[in-house]
């Protein structure tokens, strides 16, 4: 059978290669005194909160399961709205934002409807591969831009102008990022911004992180810049909502229309239980228990980051968001007889029972002496985790 050139360009997620190695030793470890741990997939060890599992209950009880309008429901626009008024001080008109069926569709949709053939995407390395991945099925090129801890691991202005080039599109951002955690800095977002819009481009980015960061400086959204901005969020992070696959865009008001049209085609509406559920994300009740969760979050950043360092697993720069850490295991690899992240991952998993994600997914730019670990799991299980990687590295 022949494949399509797109789907050949489509790498193997090998954060997705390495899970399965750990279930199948999972499945071997069971009951055992050294049960495998899971820092390797970035998702909440929490899940919906008590009025958004009642209002999905609600919902289909009442038989409120058929298609939606493609843009969504307008009460769930609206309360997105409110959100980023309550929490960010923006204006975000309802009209402008898309209910999508999780950020991927979201990525998928902005991708389709802005890249033509031969366009290329800038974006930071390391960054997260799906992003780049969305932009080659549009049949761009996804060009990444090595950068450095003085960064935050972010693009500057001063790169994406250097690299900026005939062929260019735009930029794909993500702030906060996966895998560093780290986010832009608001003052160098609106610089990018300005040297994209002077040259007739576009900037997206991925803001799904951004419920979850810790500091002021940082947390603001790109929205705030002005309404050229692309942004694409969910209800997977913040929202513990990860396998209800609910996300959203907010597009400038002329991109709705076009948005619209794709979204009844490729897919009718996102899931319409999922919808009425996160109705219930912005209940008094609800948003003081993501705030809570994200406060044990931040406390498990603040456990875990100092923890690697004094381990030898330097992580070069503190995440302001997300629940990620970015640590460099050259000298541990080393203690351990390996080269490279690949090789390390590997050998933690087999000896310590112990899962993370090896760099190679996120770029190319050193990534190979970096793995990635997820803080997304129980205080308890994170302290297990670092008595393990003592043991081994010693």
């Amino acid at each position: 059978m022949k494949f399509s050139q797109r789907a050949e360009r489509i790498e193997p997620f090998y954060v997705m290669e390495v899970a399965k190695a750990a279930q199948q030793l999972a499945r071997e470890v069971a009951g055992t005194s050294n049960p495998m741990i899971f820092l390797n997939i970035g998702e909440p060890d929490f899940t919906a909160p008590p009025l958004v599992q009642e209002a999905a209950d609600r919902a289909v009880r009442a038989g409120i399961t058929q298609y939606t309008n493609a843009l969504g429901l307008e009460a769930l626009r609206e309360k997105i709205s409110e959100w980023y008024l309550t929490r960010f001080g923006v204006n975000v008109p309802a009209r402008r934002i898309v209910v999508t069926a999780g950020a991927s569709a979201a990525l998928q949709l902005a991708c389709l409807a802005l890249i033509e053939k031969g366009d290329e995407i800038l974006m930071p390395d390391p960054s997260y591969p799906c992003n780049r991945h969305f932009v080659s099925a549009a049949d761009g090129n996804a060009v990444l831009i090595p950068t450095t801890a003085e960064e935050r691991y972010q693009l500057s202005a001063a790169k994406v102008e250097a690299a900026w080039g005939e062929k260019t599109r735009g930029v794909l951002l993500a702030s906060p990022s996966n895998p560093t955690g780290t986010s832009i800095a608001p003052d160098e977002l609106r610089s990018i911004h300005k040297v994209v819009q002077e040259r007739g481009g576009i900037t997206i980015i991925d803001e799904i992180y951004l419920g979850l960061s810790y500091d002021d400086a940082f947390g603001q959204t790109a929205l705030a810049i002005d309404d050229n901005i692309i942004s694409i969020n969910s209800f997977s992070k913040y929202f513990n909502m990860t396998g209800w696959r609910l996300g959203w865009m907010v597009v400038p008001d002329a991109m709705v229309p076009v948005i619209e049209r794709m979204a009844q085609n490729l897919f009718i509406c996102a899931s319409t239980i999922s919808q009425h559920a996160a109705l219930a994300c912005f209940e008094p009740d609800s948003i003081a228990e993501y705030e809570q969760r994200r406060a044990q979050f931040k406390a498990r950043r603040d456990y875990f980051i100092p923890a690697l360092n004094e381990l030898g697993l330097s992580v070069p720069v503190m995440p302001d968001g997300a629940f990620y850490a970015w640590a460099d295991c050259t000298q541990a690899a080393e203690k351990i007889g390996v080269n490279g992240s690949w090789d390390f991952a590997l050998e933690v998993m087999k000896r310590s029972h112990l899962a993370i994600t090896p760099g190679r997914d996120f770029g190319t730019a050193d990534t190979s002496r970096f793995v990635r670990f997820s803080t997304a799991n129980s205080m308890a299980q994170l302290q297990e985790a670092v008595a393990r990687l003592k043991q081994l590295i010693g």
